[in-house]
């Protein structure tokens, strides 16, 4: 019987809040000195959070910030690097979706819960605690390298079954899913994009618990293992 997998972007995605991207920004901000960058930053944010900037998410903020500046690259990664140290912690707080936690065990009974992210390992045991999520999410892909890594990481997991990537960015971690024919959801302040075509979307993962629920619970209706993928592509 044919096992569906949901892919869970992490950043924007099942862990929110501004915590971690204010202490990438601290870290750049006392890193180079510039005692105005975290301010400048708090301020870029509200257009992210509304959607309202041409920046992909707070991270993008960051480094956009950083290179106006003339940060060395360097510097901006030495200090996010830092920033995941401080992950899950009060200096890096993260906040979970509402219902994160039983959504996630009851999904589980229907479904291969992955993690897939750009983010590094540094971190993330314990902010996977702090959400609820740790023990739910047992697959978990660090660095990947999106968007090119999320192509790997999903061509592992459709010769067992349908796919479902879940992600706040269409281009990294929605677009190579779909190309290889798996089912998306778009989540965050993106959600409403009239350019692109999910399978669902909503502002928060928790606007979209009964639809995916649902998609599990059915055997991931969709697309699974296209021409040209076999379970020795692209393992991550």
């Amino acid at each position: 019987m044919a096992l569906p997998t949901v892919v869970f972007d992490f950043d924007g995605t099942l862990a929110l809040g501004r915590g971690p991207v204010l202490a990438y920004a601290r870290h750049v901000g006392e890193a180079t000195g510039d005692e105005t960058f975290l301010d400048a930053l708090r301020t870029l944010l509200d257009d992210v959070d509304a959607g309202t900037t041409p920046f992909l998410d707070g991270y993008d903020a960051v480094r956009q910030l950083a290179v106006s500046r003339a940060v060395p690259d360097e510097v901006l990664q030495a200090a996010y690097q830092a920033s995941r140290g401080d992950l899950g912690t009060p200096a890096a707080p993260v906040i979970a979706p509402e219902g994160l936690e039983p959504f996630l065990a009851a999904l589980s009974r229907d479904a291969r819960l992955v993690l897939a992210t750009n983010a590094p390992e540094t971190g993330a045991q314990r902010a996977l605690e702090q959400l609820g999520a740790a023990e739910h999410l047992q697959l978990r892909h660090f660095a990947i390298g999106k968007p090119a890594g999320l192509a790997a990481v999903v061509a592992t997991y459709l010769p067992d079954g349908p796919v479902l990537s879940i992600g706040d960015i269409w281009d990294y971690d929605l677009a190579p899913a779909e190309e290889l024919g798996a089912a998306t959801a778009l989540v965050g302040p993106h959600a409403d994009r009239t350019d692109v075509t999910p399978t669902m979307r909503a502002t928060t993962l928790a606007g979209l618990y009964g639809d995916i629920q649902t998609w599990a619970a059915l055997g991931g209706p969709g697309a699974s293992a296209p021409a040209g993928v076999d379970s020795h592509h692209g393992k991550a």
